[in-house]
């Protein structure tokens, strides 16, 4: 069965300006509540302050707070729509189409997982390892940046599990690529990811050799979200798939990657 989408407006509760390329837009649905937001899932944002967009944007569910009724969303300086979308101002109204994509598989309560993103690829993984906490798992953390002052989410990363960084040029954490970071090298029962597919692809050989399950968080292009428009389609064991419905999340063994 499909799970049910919507299309509603939120009203920008925060913009929280993070870097020069990172925003934090904090949402609230007007007059409703969320609806059942599943880690790993994703939103299509309605740009309409832009004259050269005309298309939804993707963007990856970074926090729900179902408390505060609140959505966050961690959006990266790309071009004209991402832009305009951080441009918002408190009270702006924002329509989304949510929730949409698949969601993280949920270890056995024994496992080891360490969570790994890279640049805005961080943005799923603070939801996934809130909820793996509160389920009784201690997730860790491993989080790749160019410097120290483009790590993002630190202190909320923090708060929830033991967090490792690695930075390009050594200013914080371990000097080097995600990838080379010696956390990997331990043992771990699943390893999630979100990043560049580089990055990816390099995490899933790593977790191969080590024996461990691998899901990563595909980025691929996308216009519809609904797949309709059969933009991102990514090629697996089983045939062509489109990303925006059956993925965006896949465990590495059902992708035709070569590792």
């Amino acid at each position: 069965m499909t799970p049910k989408k919507y299309i509603m407006d939120f009203e920008v509760v925060k913009n929280e300006k993070l870097h020069d390329l990172y925003t934090l837009l904090i949402l609230t649905p007007v007059d409703k509540e969320l609806p059942e937001i599943l880690p790993g899932q994703f939103v299509q944002v309605a740009i309409d302050n832009s004259k050269a967009t005309f298309l939804r944007r993707p963007i990856s569910v970074n926090f729900v707070d179902k408390g505060k009724n609140h959505l966050w969303l961690l959006v990266r300086k790309a071009g004209d729509g991402t832009a305009a979308l951080m441009a918002k101002n408190k009270g702006d109204i924002v329509n989304l189409i949510l929730p949409l994509g698949n969601s993280f598989h949920v270890p056995s309560p024994e496992s080891r997982v360490l969570l790994v993103g890279g640049g805005v690829g961080v943005a799923p993984m603070l939801y996934w390892g809130a909820k793996l906490k509160n389920s009784g798992i201690n997730p860790e953390f491993l989080l790749g940046a160019r410097s120290a002052k483009d790590v993002l989410e630190l202190r909320e990363f923090e708060s929830i599990g033991k967090t490792h960084i690695s930075t390009e040029d050594g200013s914080l954490g371990e000097a080097g690529l995600v990838t080379t970071n010696s956390v990997l090298s331990q043992k771990w029962d699943i390893i999630y990811c979100c990043g560049p597919a580089p990055m990816m692809k390099a995490v899933a050989k790593v977790a191969a050799q080590i024996g461990a399950s691998c899901e990563v968080s595909l980025e691929n292009m996308m216009a519809c979200g609904l797949g309709a428009c059969l933009c991102c389609v990514e090629k697996t064991v089983k045939g062509n798939v489109c990303v925006c419905t059956e993925g965006p999340i896949f465990n590495t063994d059902q992708l035709t990657w070569q590792i």
